[in-house]
Formats: C-alpha cells, sequence, structure tokens
C-alpha cells in the first residue's frame, strides 16, 4: 500500500509518498507558485506516482474542519492569491483519491507521535517550528487538536525584555512570539541572516528569552510530554540549551516533572521530515475512514 503525502508550505510544497510506517520511498520539492499552477505541479506529481490516499499538512490559515462546506480552503492566508482557494476540493477533484487535511504544523507533530521510536509512544506532544514564522501544532490525549479553528501559536503575547527596543516584525500584531522570535525578527534587529550570526551572539539568548516563555506557558497549560522545537532558527545549537534554561527559569520548580527538561522539550525526530511523515499518517488515516464508511 502506498500513501502520499503534501507538505504545503508558503515557500515551498514537498510531495512524496511512503508507507503506512511512515518509510519515505520519495519525495521531491518545488517553490510554492499561484494555486493553478502549483496544484498542477502536484496532481502531475500524484498522476505519475500512483497511490492509494493523500494526507495534507497546509499552510493557514486553513479550514480544517471535516463537516464544513469550506473544510480545506485556504482563508485569509498573507499570501494573497490563495486567499479563499479551495485547495483540497481542487486536489480531489482530480485525483479522485481519499484525502484528509490538517495544518502543517499538527501534521508534523502527528508524525512525531505516530512514528515515534520510543519504546512507550507519547500521547501528548506540541510541536513548534521558528523559522519564516513560528508556528504550533498540538497532539493531546492521541488526537489533533483544532479547537474553534486551529492554534496559532506563534502570535501569542509575550513579554518583552526590558532591553529590546525592536518594534517587531509581525504585520498584524507587531510584538507577538513571531514578531519578536522568528527569523525575520533577526533580519530586523540585527540587519543580517541569521546563520551569519556566531554562537556567543547575544541574538540567541533574546531569542530564547521569548521562546522559553512560550514552552514554559505550553507546559504550565496543555501538559504535554513532549515539546519538539523545528525550524530554521532551532538549527543554532546554541538556541535548545538557552530555551531550556529560559523555560526552568519561568517554571521556578512548580511543576514537578517526572523527567528532566531535556527530554520534554527537544530537537524534531526525523531531521526536517516529520511534517512529510504525518502527511502520510493522514493519508493513512483518510484511506482508513473511506473503508470504515464503506
Amino acid at each position: 500500500m502506498r500513501i502520499g503525502g503534501i507538505e504545503a508550505g508558503g515557500t515551498k510544497f514537498v510531495c512524496g509518498y511512503g508507507t503506512t510506517d511512515g518509510t519515505i520511498e520519495h519525495m521531491t520539492s518545488f517553490a510554492t507558485g499561484n494555486p493553478d499552477e502549483t496544484c498542477r505541479q502536484v496532481i502531475d506529481y500524484f498522476t505519475k506516482h500512483r497511490v492509494d490516499a493523500i494526507g495534507i499538512g497546509a499552510f493557514g490559515p486553513v479550514d480544517v474542519k471535516e463537516q464544513s462546506p469550506s473544510y480545506g480552503t485556504i482563508l485569509d492566508t498573507p499570501k494573497t492569491a490563495w486567499r479563499q482557494f479551495p485547495f483540497l476540493s481542487t486536489l480531489k477533484q482530480a485525483l479522485g483519491l481519499p484525502m484528509k487535511l490538517d495544518t502543517d504544523v499538527n501534521c508534523a507533530a502527528l508524525g512525531e507521535a505516530r512514528f515515534s521510536t520510543e519504546a512507550e509512544k507519547p500521547a501528548s506532544l506540541v510541536y513548534i517550528t521558528v523559522g519564516t514564522g513560528i508556528g504550533g501544532g498540538a497532539y493531546i490525549e492521541h488526537r489533533l487538536i483544532h479547537g474553534l479553528l486551529h492554534p496559532e501559536m506563534g502570535h501569542i503575547t509575550v513579554q518583552r525584555h526590558p532591553h529590546d527596543t525592536y518594534g517587531g516584525g509581525c504585520p498584524i500584531h507587531h510584538d507577538c512570539l513571531e514578531g519578536l522570535a522568528s527569523g525575520p525578527a533577526i533580519e530586523g534587529r540585527y540587519h543580517t541572516l541569521a546563520p551569519m550570526l556566531p554562537e556567543d551572539h547575544p541574538a540567541w539568548s533574546l531569542h530564547a528569552y521569548y521562546l522559553g516563555q512560550m514552552t514554559a506557558n505550553l507546559l504550565l497549560t496543555l501538559s504535554p510530554e513532549r515539546i519538539i522545537l523545528g525550524g530554521g532558527v532551532m538549527k543554532q545549537p546554541a538556541m535548545l540549551p538557552l530555551i531550556l534554561d529560559e523555560t526552568d527559569k519561568r517554571l521556578r520548580g512548580y511543576l514537578q516533572l517526572p523527567k528532566p527538561l531535556h527530554e520534554i522539550i527537544t530537537k524534531p525526530s526525523f531531521d526536517g521530515l516529520s511534517g512529510l511523515m504525518g502527511a502520510i499518517a493522514l493519508g493513512t488515516d483518510a484511506l482508513q475512514a473511506q473503508g470504515a464508511a464503506q
């Protein structure tokens, strides 16, 4: 059985397929263009590489409510050409396959949970990506969380560092978490790309100050067994230890954690493949749901 996966990012699409155990057998990527040309590339890929079902992790905001008449429609995204585009129904109509869609970060959370190599797979985890933007997906008690729409963890309010004079880079909220701690916030403050900064640059401790607030708040609110931090900014080796220190300071020993903090807050397990693996898991669910309905 071959299951397709699509990691539909705002900058890049990744299409691939694999088996129900999460093994990826083939993948390709291409830049995110306008909806028509991008969907044509997706359709061409899955016409050439036949699969039994497809799961999709999409940039947002996107309608993830399966009972909604606009399920799978991209909503009021900053990518204006994609606003109100019926993404899922366009692919379904062209390919005629069982499909499910969720957010890209929810798919990454699902991939990390479903295919975890731990002896006891986590029942609850949160996946955070810190890169061009900041997003979060929540897998709590064996299910993905949507709520009213879906989580927008990158836009939470954080306590500003007393010496931070940067106004914030979010076009909507200015100094939300994403506005203060994403990759573009580094560029906005220091007028250079994040990879150009040395490991001992003060940028990393400042960003950890904000990201540590988020991880502490997640432990206090959702109580996940794991918080996984991915994305381009997290490739800086200094970041994770600094975030762990800031989280510990924020918690002040209040939570009686059953294991060390560094075993709870970690890097991703699958080296950039969590999102595609999660999409394949979602495609597996779509195939099973169709079988149950027949």
